[in-house]
């Protein structure tokens, strides 16, 4: 009997096999969804674009783009973990998804490590530390002690809770001793951005994709980046890790995933696929572009891993800034 068990097991091993080998051979057979958990604009959303159009010609499907807000992105990322998990419905969205929320929310309806597979980390994006041209301080430094010769009055737009640009703010605070008050944004960074343009608020992080036009004709000043590396796009204008707040290091970054039970064949086609696309020169320029820094494709362990160690880090500083489980 218990050899027929043995049989029985190894037999629908095979079929199983047989049919994860089939499925990825046929994949994909009809149109791949790539959801954005954000609103149309901005750099993900162009980028995604690029990307997907290269997609479509290399698999010969159609490759849809779908924004679905809301939520802070859960809306979205649960409706990707909930999807066929085919490989025809993806997820590109700002590592925000994958590990700031699940430190900010009390429960959220998805396992980012379960629920999830990586197939593509391409690209990292810092931000950009800019004031308003009337603010009397020309580099962190000055705005450091500008800020402890006027404690309360000053003080920083950011787009909503537990976005990059709030955390940033908020570990700048920390690690500096500078003393400003966080004005959150529900419409987001652009909106936060444009204030700071009009002198309603004095300082912010912004996308880098947004802040060159504005930097050359004068309407606000940069003052220090949040990556350990200066930008390729605004070369002269310091780290904060140069500007006298050692390891300050506050980035976002871009990762498609697919649904968590995706069979490994066709994880690893869009392994390749992904990699064979952003790492064309015209698709990294087109990322420079954006703001965004390039990355080297890695191995799904290595994302996988990396996730992780972005989970704690900014579970520390979630916990720190005193909103873990506020949402």
């Amino acid at each position: 009997m218990r050899q027929n068990n043995h049989l029985t097991i190894a037999a629908l091993t095979l079929v199983m096999l047989g049919a994860t080998d089939a499925a990825a051979q046929t994949y994909p057979n009809k149109a791949i969804s790539i959801v954005i958990p954000l609103g149309a604009g901005g750099a993900m959303d162009s980028i995604t674009r690029t990307i997907g159009e290269q997609l479509s010609q290399r698999l010969g499907q159609p490759v849809v783009i779908e924004n679905k807000p809301g939520g802070g992105m859960v809306i979205g990322s649960n409706a990707v973990a909930q999807a066929e998990p085919d490989g025809h419905t993806l997820m590109n969205a700002p590592g925000g998804a994958y590990v700031i929320n699940t430190t900010l929310y009390k429960k959220l309806p998805y396992d980012p490590q379960r629920d999830f597979v990586p197939v593509s980390f391409y690209a990292r994006i810092p931000f950009v530390l800019v004031v308003n041209p009337a603010l009397p301080v020309k580099n962190v430094k000055e705005l450091i002690q500008y800020s402890k010769d006027n404690p309360g009055k000053l003080s920083y737009a950011a787009s909503t809770i537990g976005a990059v640009i709030h955390l940033a703010g908020e570990m700048l605070k920390h690690e500096s001793g500078l003393n400003i008050v966080m004005v959150p944004y529900k419409q987001g960074g652009p909106a936060a951005l444009n204030d700071v343009v009009a002198g309603h608020v004095p300082v912010t992080f912004a996308d880098p994709s947004l802040v060159q036009g504005l930097i050359e004709g004068g309407k606000i000043r940069a003052i220090g980046v949040s990556s350990k590396t200066r930008m390729p796009s605004l070369p002269d204008v310091p780290t904060l890790h140069e500007s006298g707040v050692p390891g300050f290091e506050a980035e976002s970054w871009h990762m498609v995933v697919a649904p968590g039970k995706t069979p490994k064949p066709v994880v690893d086609k869009l392994v390749g696929e992904f990699k064979a696309i952003t790492e064309q020169p015209a698709v990294n320029q087109r990322m420079l572009q954006l703001g965004l820094i390039p990355q080297k494709a890695s191995s799904v362990e290595d994302m996988r891993k990396f996730m992780a160690s972005e989970d704690k880090r900014w579970g520390d500083i979630i916990r720190k800034s005193g909103i873990a489980g506020t949402l």
